[in-house]
């Protein structure tokens, strides 16, 4: 079935889709990636589809397109709500009759493609906009994946940044063991807006600045530093009874919570 994975930027949708290829009977077929939101709309076509030679200014020898690459396989359409409507129907008519034309070209090509698409916008709101075809939305979200962000999987946060740091000490030949335990309360704290690839790439920068075996609250970025101590509760003599009972009693159930979840 073709499946529709949402979810914000960053929160690993790619790698989802990855893994159910790979899951698959389409294992050992290709699995071919697009980002529509990279390609102008004048190039896209030419590379889902192909184009024949002398289809247009340019165009001086055949090129197969991608679904013909992705034969057997899986196609996954990054931003998928990126395409413009003239493209969403032939990519709809391509879905529903299983084959089509190269640019330029006048022979049906057959294709056998599981697809599966990404995006991290509402595309019922592009719907109702009149931005996405209602007819290609059911088409392509016939299995739906909603990835939450990071900031609402917080438990997460330890066993992403070890395996980053494992990832990291073997690609930059550092041996860096451990995380240690404040530098991760200021990881588990943080909202990372940027979701797991934020995350990556501050491991990757803490692994690289890190001078002992150990990952310090000083080696991570300052953004990381300033979330945590507008969170933190001031002195308490600096405070009214209200004022700190009510930020004292906001972090305890914070804190209490996390625990139970």
């Amino acid at each position: 079935a073709n499946i529709l994975i949402s979810g914000e930027t960053g929160t690993g949708k790619e790698l989802i889709a990855r893994s159910i290829h790979a899951n698959s009977r389409r294992a050992a077929q290709p699995f071919v990636p697009v980002d529509c939101a990279a390609l102008p709309e004048t190039l896209l076509e030419s590379e889902l589809f192909g184009h024949e030679r002398g289809a247009f200014t340019g165009a001086y020898t055949t090129h197969p397109g991608i679904f013909e690459s992705a034969d057997g396989g899986t196609l996954f359409l990054d931003e998928v709500s990126q395409l413009s409507y003239q493209l969403q129907a032939k990519l709809l008519r391509a879905i529903q009759e299983r084959h089509f034309r190269r640019v330029g070209g006048q022979r049906l090509i057959f294709m056998d493609v599981r697809i599966i698409s990404a995006m991290n916008v509402d595309l019922q709101a592009a719907m109702k906009a009149g931005q996405f075809r209602e007819d290609l939305y059911y088409r392509l979200n016939v299995v739906s994946i909603h990835l939450p962000p990071l900031r609402e999987r917080t438990g997460d946060v330890p066993l992403l940044a070890r395996h980053f740091l494992n990832e990291f000490n073997r690609a930059n030949g550092k041996s860096v063991e451990s995380i240690s335990k404040e530098a991760m309360e200021l990881l588990e704290t943080y909202p990372w807006p940027g979701n797991v690839r934020e995350l990556q790439n501050t491991i990757e920068r803490a692994v690289s600045l890190a001078d002992g075996a150990i990952i310090l609250p000083v080696d991570l970025p300052p953004e990381i530093h300033r979330h945590y101590a507008s969170k933190s509760p001031g002195p308490l003599e600096e405070l009214a009874f209200k004022e700190a009972k009510k930020d004292r009693l906001e972090v305890f159930e914070q804190e209490y919570l996390i625990h139970l979840l």
